[in-house]
C-alpha cells in the first residue's frame, strides 16, 4: 500500500451528531499522537511505516476519522506498543458504526428473544454482505462509498446474535416476493438464498415465509419487531401502529404478539420453507 495514497478510505468520518463516539474518537487519536512523538517520529515519516498519507495520520490523531483495526495494528508494530495500541481496538468496536446501530445492536445482544415480520425485502439480520452492499448502493440520493462500507460492516457485525450462547430465540417470517428479487446479481442471489438456508437449519430460528397468494394478513401496515428480555420486559416497533416508535407498554406489546402470532400460523411451515428456498434456489 503507497504512502502517498492519502486513502481516506481507510476510516470512517466521525458524526458529530454522536457525542460520546467522537469523545472515544478523540481519545484514542490523543493516545497515537502520544506514542508517535514518544517515538520522535513525524506524521509524514509514521504513515509511510505504516502505508497511509499523512494527512489521514493528523485527521486520525486529531480525532476527525475513525481509523481501522489495521491503522492500530500496524501502528502498534511500528512503535512498538506491545499490543497496548492494538488493544484500543476494543474502544472503537462500536464507535465505527452509526450511533443508531448501536443502540439496536445493544438491545438485540441483550434480548432473549427475537420476533420479526418483514414487509419488502430481508430482514437485516439475514442478509448476505453483498446483498447489503447492493441495496445501500441502490439508495437515492446515494451515499458515498465509505457510508456504504461502513453501514455494511455495521449490519454484519449485528449477526453475531448468531453465536450468542445461551442462543435467543430468533423467528422471522418474510413475505415470499423477497426470496425473487436477485439483489446483487444472480450470483449473489445464490449465496443469499443458500444463507436462508443455512439460517433457516439452526436450531434457535424459526424462518418462515408468508405466501404471496395469501390474502390481507395482519402485516400488510408494515414491518414488526419486538425484543424480549430475560428481565421480562420487552420493546417493540411497528410501522403500522403508534406512528411507528418504539413502545415498551405492555398494552401496546400484546398488539404485536397477537398480530405476528397471526402472521405465523397464516404462513409457510418452517420445513415447507426450506423446502420453497430449496425450489428457487434450484431455478437461479
Amino acid at each position: 500500500m503507497s504512502a502517498n495514497n492519502d486513502s481516506d478510505e481507510h476510516g470512517w468520518d466521525v458524526d458529530p451528531e454522536d457525542e460520546s463516539g467522537a469523545a472515544v474518537v478523540a481519545a484514542v487519536g490523543r493516545q497515537l499522537k502520544a506514542w508517535r512523538e514518544a517515538a520522535g517520529m513525524r506524521a509524514a515519516e509514521f504513515g509511510a511505516l505504516i502505508g497511509y498519507g499523512e494527512d489521514l495520520i493528523y485527521k486520525v490523531e486529531g480525532g476527525r476519522r475513525i481509523p481501522r483495526p489495521e491503522y492500530l495494528d500496524r501502528s502498534d508494530d511500528v512503535l512498538g506498543a506491545n499490543g497496548k495500541i492494538a488493544m484500543m481496538k476494543q474502544d472503537l468496536a462500536m464507535v465505527r458504526y452509526p450511533k443508531k446501530v448501536r443502540d439496536l445492536a445493544s438491545l438485540e445482544a441483550k434480548a432473549v428473544e427475537l420476533t420479526a415480520y418483514v414487509a419488502h425485502g430481508l430482514h437485516g439480520l439475514l442478509q448476505t454482505p453483498g446483498h447489503a452492499r447492493a441495496l445501500f448502493e441502490a439508495r437515492q440520493p446515494p451515499y458515498s462509498q465509505d457510508e456504504v462500507e461502513r453501514m455494511v460492516a455495521a449490519r454484519m457485525a449485528r449477526q453475531s446474535i448468531f453465536e450468542r450462547l445461551p442462543a435467543p430465540s430468533l423467528n422471522f417470517v418474510q413475505e415470499e416476493s423477497a426470496l425473487m428479487r436477485p439483489i446483487g446479481g444472480r450470483m449473489e442471489w445464490r449465496r443469499q438464498l443458500e444463507r436462508l438456508l443455512e439460517v433457516g437449519d439452526m436450531r434457535n430460528v424459526t424462518l418462515q415465509v408468508m405466501p404471496t397468494h395469501r390474502e390481507a394478513h395482519p402485516g400488510m401496515d408494515g414491518d414488526i419487531n419486538l425484543l424480549k428480555f430475560a428481565d421480562g420486559t420487552a420493546i417493540g416497533r411497528s410501522h403500522g401502529a403508534f406512528n411507528g416508535r418504539r413502545v415498551t407498554d405492555a398494552r401496546h406489546l400484546r398488539i404485536f404478539d397477537l398480530r405476528h402470532g397471526v402472521i405465523r400460523a397464516e404462513a409457510l411451515t418452517p420445513r415447507e420453507t426450506q423446502a420453497l428456498i430449496q425450489r428457487v434456489l434450484g431455478a437461479t
